[in-house]
Order: structure tokens, then C-alpha cells, then sequence
């Protein structure tokens, strides 16, 4: 198993590939969401092309969390007509955002179809981006499946929990089994401290190398922070309600250490789907 991280490869450029990272957790409420949206403000302040996909489409809330309002959706890309760039708000910093919907039941399970149209779309973006952040839903459904074995990279939330641990283990178990992906990144959330993040990461890494032989780079911690618990009751990423809050420090940090990383999978653009589900799903 692989417990570093690396740091040698340079920002992102306009003439880089576009990097392509889904976030996705084994269950809900271990803070997927709220990393997305400051990983995303966090790279846009410093001046990265940002674009986050709100693939969480029957229960999408990042709009929330970012603080802006989208009156259309990807509901409207994909049964209304519409275009991508028409959806489409910018957020803080400047990330634009393509907003999912929420409290729509037709969107929790897209046809092959839906999804293949809706990345057509995403890779026409390709020369304008940087960094393409997905939150995926939680859990195991087709969708959430779908986004995290289609990305470059996939972040794995987890908290020190058990319960966590286990969700997130069996989501790993599922994308290695069924997409054949051997490496993952993991996030501790809520954590005590750094003892705390790392144990918890160590026993997640351990049974992933011994059973399912995949590697897990860890990728850091953000500690429990009663900060960020304001700043999303007041519809703002803690890294700009709080910048001093120790949570804003650990996601400037992690943004940081996921665009410095190599490439898993380098592209001359999104590029977004691994070619064995382009040969599945693809008529």
C-alpha cells in the first residue's frame, strides 16, 4: 500500500491536460459535499480554471454550500433542451458551477444515453479548464459508481468512524471488482487530530491492500472545526468565512497537494470516461 503523497508535478496550465478528480464517499454525512466545494474555491483563488460538477442529481446541494442560486439544472440539459454553458453559474473565486438538481427521482439513475450526452457536453469544456471537480453521490448506486470509476482520480471521503470505514471499503471494493481501478486517494474528515486521521486511514489501507490488493494514498485530514459548521449555516466555504479556522488551513492544503500530484491518467483533454466503459455503454 501507498501511504505518501507526491508533490513534484507543477500547477496546472492552460496548455496542461485537464486534471479530473471525483469525490466519493461510502456513506452520507461524512462531509463529501463541503471538501468539494472549498477543494474548488481553494484552487480558483489561486488561480485555476475551476469547474465542479454536481453529479449528486437527485439530491444536489453544492449551490447551497457555494452560496449562489442556479435556477436551471442538469434536469434541463437532459430533458429540457437546454446546453451546458446555459446552465452554468459562476461561484465564488470564480469556479463555475454545473449545477445538479435536487428532489428529482428520473436523475438518480441515468440511461447510458443520459450519461454519455452529458460528458459529450462536459468534454467540450476541455480547452477552458484546469481542474474538473465531480461530487459524486454517496453510496453505491449506479450513478455514484459511474462518475468515480469514470474520473482520472477519485478522492475517497471518509471520517474516523467505523461505520465509515466499512462504507468506504466496500464503495473501493465494488470500483475495483467491477472497473478494475487499483489506486485511490482518501481524505480523513472530522478528525481528532493528525494521530487520529491517520490511523483511521491506516486501517482502511490495510485490509484494501490485503483483500482487494489496491493501493490507497493518503492525502491528509481536515480536523473537526465547529468553523466550517458556521460557515455552511451561512452558505459560505469556510476557506473564505473563516480563512484562519484550522479547517480552511487542511483544504488549502489538500487543493494544493491534489493538483501537485502526477497525473494518474494524463489527457490531452476531459477525457473522462476509462475506455472499457466507452466500450460497455457506447451504442
Amino acid at each position: 500500500m501507498r501511504t505518501g503523497t507526491a508533490t513534484s508535478a507543477a500547477p496546472a496550465t492552460s496548455a496542461s491536460p485537464v486534471r479530473v478528480i471525483a469525490v466519493a464517499s461510502g456513506k452520507g454525512g461524512v462531509g463529501k459535499t463541503n471538501i468539494t466545494a472549498n477543494v474548488a474555491v481553494s484552487l480558483a483563488r489561486d488561480g485555476r480554471r475551476v469547474c465542479v460538477l454536481d453529479a449528486d442529481l437527485g439530491l444536489a446541494n453544492l449551490d447551497v454550500l457555494l452560496g449562489v442560486t442556479a435556477p436551471l439544472s442538469l434536469l434541463d440539459v437532459l430533458h429540457g433542451g437546454r446546453r451546458l454553458d446555459e446552465i452554468m453559474v459562476e461561484g465564488p473565486a470564480g469556479l463555475r458551477l454545473i449545477p445538479g438538481a435536487s428532489g428529482v427521482e428520473e436523475l438518480t439513475a441515468l440511461t447510458a444515453s443520459e450519461r454519455l450526452r452529458l460528458l459529450d457536453e462536459i468534454d467540450a469544456l476541455a480547452g477552458t479548464l484546469d481542474v474538473l471537480l465531480v461530487d459524486t453521490p454517496a453510496g453505491i448506486s449506479a450513478n455514484a459508481l459511474h462518475f468515480a470509476a469514470a474520473a482520472a482520480d477519485v478522492l475517497v471521503v471518509v471520517t474516523p468512524e467505523p461505520t465509515a470505514l466499512a462504507d468506504a471499503y466496500a464503495l473501493v471494493k465494488i470500483l475495483a471488482g467491477r472497473y478494475g481501478r487499483r489506486e485511490f486517494l482518501v481524505a480523513v474528515n472530522m478528525a481528532a487530530g493528525a494521530a487520529d486521521a491517520e490511523a483511521a486511514f491506516r486501517r482502511l489501507a490495510r485490509v484494501a491492500d490485503r483483500f482487494l490488493g489496491v493501493r490507497l494514498e493518503y492525502q491528509g485530514h481536515v480536523p473537526h472545526d465547529e468553523a466550517l459548521a458556521r460557515a455552511v449555516r451561512g452558505r459560505q466555504p469556510v476557506v473564505l468565512a473563516a480563512p484562519a479556522a484550522p479547517a480552511s488551513g487542511a483544504l488549502a492544503q489538500l487543493a494544493e497537494r491534489l493538483v501537485r500530484r502526477p497525473l494518474a491518467r494524463p489527457t490531452g483533454g476531459v477525457q473522462f470516461f476509462f475506455p472499457q466503459l466507452l466500450t460497455e455503454e457506447r451504442p
